[in-house]
């Protein structure tokens, strides 16, 4: 494994080195050309107290009244050394409100992930087991209609079906309002994880169907699979049996290459749900113009991203040794 682990991880890094700057650059671009005035957002309905003089020293305080280009290398500066500057909208560092949010968006993001590719994964193989039956097509069907929904609208739907219309289930929050931290159990936890799981599951669910789906066909109808078939092994067996292994690592692949969707889906849902991560922080911070703060979570989901296709890669290569250099060489 050392052998071909080692030259991944160095040209993984590499691309780390160079793609961070420029997704600093673009993003404080994007930032700086928003309509919205941070220190407009930050006053409020108290706009009619605070004088012009009183603006020009906030702004001031927040080096707001330097030109973009200065504001960026001063705190690409910081950032080199730690320092991710200071959120407008929470008045805290950046450093600690991504510290104090991060593992709720874990949380939610980790157990989505579980969520959907177990369900992903296992609905793609009994679509497939029941190839032109009429469970396939509903499981197709289903499929394509999540893969063309809004996440927003599934949590509203959700919310409206299960805590609305049924009551089984919590609204909001990642914990009944009013109970401190140690006054919350791990039943009432999970009550609350379910909704928010379910919602930003969506995104992973619908491609993992079709692509596990599609794996598991081209196996039944390979050689190997049609031996077996002759040999009396029925399709429910073939799939969840030797059809289960050929599928599995490329399903895995596939997932874990989309984690950077799972978070992007979570910054919806934590708005709807009220889930206190740092998609819901990302939302309060866009509407602020909160600049350190966006560019702190940005390059926190970066790194996310990153890990998450790194973890591809060397699970692709794990699980098939046909995709590693040596393997190609031969």
């Amino acid at each position: 494994m050392k052998g071909w682990l080692v030259p991944l991880l160095y040209d993984r890094a590499v691309r780390l080195l160079w793609l961070v700057p420029l997704a600093s650059v673009g993003l404080f671009t994007l930032v700086s050309l928003a309509p919205i005035d941070p220190v407009q957002a930050y006053v409020g309905a108290r706009v009619a107290l605070v004088g012009p003089e009183q603006r020009e020293a906030i702004a001031a305080v927040w080096g707001l009244d330097a030109p973009a280009h200065e504001r960026f290398l001063v705190w690409a500066g910081n950032a080199l050394s730690g320092d991710l500057g200071d959120s407008i909208t929470f008045n805290a560092p950046v450093t600690q409100v991504i510290a104090d949010r991060f593992p709720a968006s874990l949380t939610l993001v980790g157990a989505a992930f579980l969520f959907s590719f177990a369900a992903g994964t296992a609905l793609g193989l009994i679509a497939a087991a029941t190839r032109g039956r009429w469970p396939d097509r509903i499981i197709r069907g289903v499929a394509v209609v999540l893969a063309a929904s809004p996440g927003f609208w599934i949590a509203l739907l959700l919310i409206a079906i299960f805590a609305v219309g049924l009551g089984l289930l919590p609204a909001c929050c990642a914990a009944p309002p009013g109970l401190t931290a140690a006054e919350v159990g791990l039943a009432d936890r999970l009550q609350h994880l379910v909704l928010p799981v379910v919602a930003v599951s969506v995104v992973g669910i619908s491609p993992l169907i079709l692509h596990t789906r599609q794996r598991l066909v081209a196996f039944l109808d390979s050689p190997a699979g049609s031996h077996l078939a002759a040999h009396g092994a029925g399709r429910v067996w073939l799939a969840f049996g030797p059809g289960l292994r050929h599928a599995l690592g490329p399903a895995l692949t596939v997932h874990l290459a989309g984690a950077g969707e799972l978070f992007g889906g979570s910054v919806l849902a934590e708005t709807v749900f009220a889930w206190p991560g740092l998609g819901q922080a990302t939302v309060q911070a866009a509407l602020g113009a909160d600049a350190p703060l966006l560019m702190g979570i940005a390059l926190a989901t970066l790194l996310f991203v990153f890990i998450g296709n790194l973890l591809a890669d060397v699970a692709a290569r794990v699980l098939d040794p046909r995709l590693r250099p040596e393997a190609r060489h031969d």
